[in-house]
């Protein structure tokens, strides 16, 4: 697979939870009881406080109103979609308990516990870190980079299958970007009933848009020195389509 593949690179736990909440359009808060979806309504402060924006008449600001101490505590959950429609869209979710307190008419939450959920599993994330923490730089420009790279360059995104041990791609109908950070791009390869995902990492960590589109050729050119595409991907891939 080359040397490439010998680096798995990766965000931790901190930073993917603080990405999750800047990509986070929308979020589900439970409190004193009762549940609502927010669309649009959150800001994130540089310390990992969330902030909502809700409506004069939500039911939420009236719980923080008359909460005997005035910090009634609540659940925050976060999903992480992938933009790119794959099996399992579902990339992460993100758990936040902790309280909230009413300030000028909106809500900052404090947490107190964070939980974040990867195919991996759950991972309590520490405070201190998750407080320190920032968003990948490439979080909120994601959704559109990998949605250009699957909707206009498939050719770029079969060229990179070359990178990939055989083994993953046995089987194989389809490929798709996942994920990309800072640090590597993440593959999902489908199957007839099943799936995985690869991490292709890039020789350093990209911290600009510009810096990212470098890093991507640098993964196509060890691409073409590779071996040629396998056939039985394409075989299987042009077998699904049909």
């Amino acid at each position: 697979m080359g040397e490439s593949q010998t680096w798995t690179a990766a965000p931790g736990a901190a930073e993917r939870a603080r990405s999750v909440l800047a990509a986070a359009w929308s979020c589900a808060v439970t409190a004193d009881g009762g549940r609502e979806e927010l669309v649009g309504a959150h800001d994130t402060a540089e310390d990992g406080r969330v902030l909502l924006h809700v409506p004069q008449d939500s039911a939420l600001l009236a719980t923080a109103i008359c909460a005997p101490r005035g910090e009634p505590s609540a659940v925050l959950e976060f999903a992480d979609v992938a933009p790119v429609p794959v099996r399992n869209r579902i990339r992460a979710r993100l758990w936040l308990a902790g309280w909230f307190s009413s300030v000028d008419g909106h809500l900052v939450f404090q947490a107190t516990r964070v939980v974040l959920h990867q195919a991996a599993g759950a991972e309590v994330v520490d405070l201190d870190e998750f407080a320190a923490a920032t968003p990948d730089p490439l979080a909120t420009a994601e959704a559109r980079l990998l949605t250009h790279l699957a909707d206009a360059h498939p050719d770029a995104v079969e060229r990179l299958t070359r990178l990939v041990e055989a083994e993953s791609l046995l089987g194989a109908v389809r490929v798709q970007p996942l994920a990309v950070d800072r640090h590597g791009l993440t593959l999902r390869i489908e199957r007839s009933r099943a799936h995985g995902d690869v991490r292709l990492p890039f020789h350093t960590p990209a911290d600009t848009v510009a810096q990212l589109t470098e890093r991507m050729h640098v993964l196509l050119a060890q691409a073409g020195s590779a071996a040629c595409a396998r056939p039985a991907l394409q075989r299987q891939r042009t077998d699904g389509e049909g």
